[in-house]
């Protein structure tokens, strides 16, 4: 396919699976990924505020072109309720190369 773009793997987390379900779902339904997975519920141990909190959430993988990335980050933070959302991603290295061509047109932008 083309063969000068990457992929990563971006993992989010959200407080509630209905979130994480509409997130996944509306990225999607954007073309800003190729397929996303729900994941949890999970708990979480972190630093925030200068307490240590722990909490139930939701872990949503989505995979996508890394020319995407950027789109899909202003995306998430535009939609998710929290004020610093989780977004990380990790380049993938290899795989699959019929389903990394397949993430690759699932990312085209639309006419």
């Amino acid at each position: 396919m083309e063969g000068d773009v990457g992929h990563v793997r971006v993992e989010v987390t959200a407080g509630g699976r209905e979130e994480a379900q509409t997130l996944a779902e509306e990225a999607v339904d954007a073309g800003l990924v190729a397929c996303a997975q729900v994941s949890g519920p999970i708990t979480s141990v972190y630093r925030w505020e200068g307490r240590v909190h722990t909490d139930e959430e939701w872990r949503i993988v989505f995979k996508t072109a890394d020319d995407r990335l950027a789109e899909l980050t202003a995306h998430l933070v535009d939609r998710h309720s929290y004020e610093v959302p989780e977004i990380v991603a990790v380049p993938v290295e290899g795989g699959n190369p019929e389903y990394l061509d397949w993430v690759t047109e699932s990312t085209r932008p639309r006419p």
